[in-house]
């Protein structure tokens, strides 16, 4: 069942989202060569307590920590360790918070140091991606439009769309209905209404959408070992349109990007 959010749930949902985006922008400075996930993974703990959240990961289904971090060709779940971040590395970091009981999750895929440029490019179509399937979520589209907008924008540079993974509902569960996938048919799949929330996350593989799980139990890789990139914004239906919860902003405010791909989707001004 679809769980429908008042103006006022989005709004603290927006709170938990906004220290989940504000999370990854401190990240976004500590991320580099010779770096531990383990390391990233417990300035993230203390900076979610610090600013009124509590890690939305760490014991979720039992998950150890409180960060998804997944390197190169590990897709998602990845568990922090003490393995060193190298030069020419990428790294999805996915987080998730809870606060004023409801939660924030989002990710993004970094670049450690340099990278190659066909590994640079599946970054930026991934991306892109996200943004392409963030516009079909509105009123009187279905999953299938998103899924579809997603896999065909994708596709057409030659990658992988895994399918056993997807984005989801959001609110006080981590996980609610319906399932987004980054795959489908146009017009197929449970309508959109307004009031919902969903989490949005192409995933995406250089190669085959083949995907294998180590003994872990957690760590998603792509079965044929090339690099595989994530984006995680979370979105509400408001006045019909998506609307952005989630943000970039703090990443690229690090990083030097300038950027206006949210603009389309964000009607309140961020509260710095």
């Amino acid at each position: 069942m679809i769980k429908i959010k008042t103006a006022e749930e989005i709004a603290l949902m927006r709170e938990s989202a906004l220290i989940v985006s504000k999370t990854l922008g401190m990240l976004a400075s500590e991320v580099k060569p010779g770096v531990t996930t383990l390391q990233l993974d417990a300035l993230a703990e203390t900076f979610i307590r610090d600013h009124g959240g509590v890690p939305g990961f760490l014991g979720l289904y039992d998950f150890p920590n409180t960060l998804c971090m997944s390197p190169n060709a590990q897709v998602v779940h990845g568990i922090p360790n003490d393995t060193p971040l190298e030069d020419g590395d990428i790294i999805s970091i996915d987080c998730g918070v809870l606060k004023n009981g409801f939660y924030g999750d989002h990710a993004y895929t970094f670049a450690v140091g340099n990278v190659a440029p066909e590994v640079q490019k599946l970054l930026e179509v991934t991306k892109a991606s996200l943004y392409v399937g963030i516009g079909e979520f509105k009123l009187g589209n279905r999953v299938g439009d998103v899924g579809h907008a997603i896999q065909e924008y994708t596709e057409k540079h030659g990658y992988g769309v895994v399918r056993e993974l997807v984005g989801h509902g959001l609110g006080r569960t981590m996980h609610e209905d319906p399932e987004m996938p980054n795959y489908g048919r146009r017009g197929r799949g449970k309508k959109f209404v307004e009031g919902m929330t969903v989490a949005i996350e192409p995933m995406t593989n250089m190669g085959t959408k083949r995907i294998r799980q180590l003994k872990d139990g957690w760590t998603i890789l792509t079965a044929d070992g090339k690099p595989s990139a994530h984006f995680e914004h979370n979105v509400a239906l408001v006045d019909g349109k998506p609307e952005l919860l989630s943000t970039f902003h703090y990443i690229y405010e690090v990083l030097g990007i300038v950027s206006d791909e949210e603009a389309p989707f964000r009607s309140v001004p961020l509260v710095p």
